[in-house]
């Protein structure tokens, strides 16, 4: 009876970035496991998409196009939700760039949707998560979407970097003090995924094979292995696990 615990019946999960790549995948897997899901995506056809096929493993959808960089709009969707139990904070972006060619607004725009909207995320559902009465029986979860590079430098990633640290850091003090609530808070740290936003990094054949060689294993790694793990700390069987990193990079930070 070990494995019961996985079930996500009657538990409400919302993902952000949803329409594509990590987001999808992570809002599937979920719904395999028998939650509800309030998926956020910029683009309506993704997200009809991925509506579909969640409805047909018959649990509940609801969908948002929205920006998670409008504050007034997300702060408006989560408000209009009758209970939050998980959210994967999913959506971000990266623009890589040699640190002395870094652009202003390249800069700005990463720390607005890697660093402010996922706070404001955090915050918003985390505030729905406590109004629940029953709250601290049913516990819930909060999954920071990191990256190796939250942990290691890289070339051509210093701003990259700079974001995933820094939600290293939020998500201990956020462990620390949601705690008493039972709400649990843990990053997921992929290596390079392949997904549309990592696709265009690899044509360059240089960079891929140079990547490779850092990944012990000798793989990208693939969706599912990234959505099975939200869905992990999303479910009860990880309910002692709060303030860490679970690494999906292969084997890349252990050298």
């Amino acid at each position: 009876m070990y494995l019961k615990n996985y079930n996500l019946k009657n538990k409400t999960a919302i993902v952000t970035g949803a329409g594509k790549g990590l987001g999808r995948a992570c809002a599937i897997a979920l719904a395999e496991a028998g939650a509800n899901l309030i998926i956020i995506s910029r683009t309506q056809k993704d997200l009809n998409e991925v509506s579909k096929k969640i409805k047909k493993l018959k649990v509940k959808c609801k969908s948002y196009v929205c920006d998670i960089t409008n504050f007034d709009e997300i702060k408006k969707i989560i408000n209009k939700q009758p209970k939050i139990d998980i959210l994967i904070n999913n959506a971000g972006n990266n623009r890589p760039a040699h640190f002395t060619k870094i652009k202003t607004k390249d800069m700005e725009y990463m720390v607005k949707i890697n660093t402010i909207a996922t706070f404001n995320l955090a915050h918003l559902c985390t505030l729905k998560m406590i109004k629940s009465k029953n709250r601290k029986k049913i516990g819930g979860s909060i999954v920071n979407m990191s990256s190796q590079m939250g942990h290691v430098g890289g070339p051509i990633r210093s701003v990259y970097n700079m974001n995933k640290a820094g939600l290293e850091g939020l998500t201990k003090g956020m462990a620390i003090d949601l705690a008493k609530n039972n709400i649990r808070v843990n990053t997921v740290c992929p290596t390079f995924v392949i997904t549309p936003m990592t696709k265009k990094f690899l044509k360059n054949k240089k960079f891929k094979i140079e990547t490779l060689k850092k990944i012990p294993m000798g793989k990208f790694a693939e969706l599912s292995d990234v959505a099975t793990t939200v869905a992990f700390l999303a479910s009860d069987s990880s309910k002692m696990i709060t303030g860490t990193s679970i690494l999906v990079d292969g084997g890349w930070t252990a050298i």
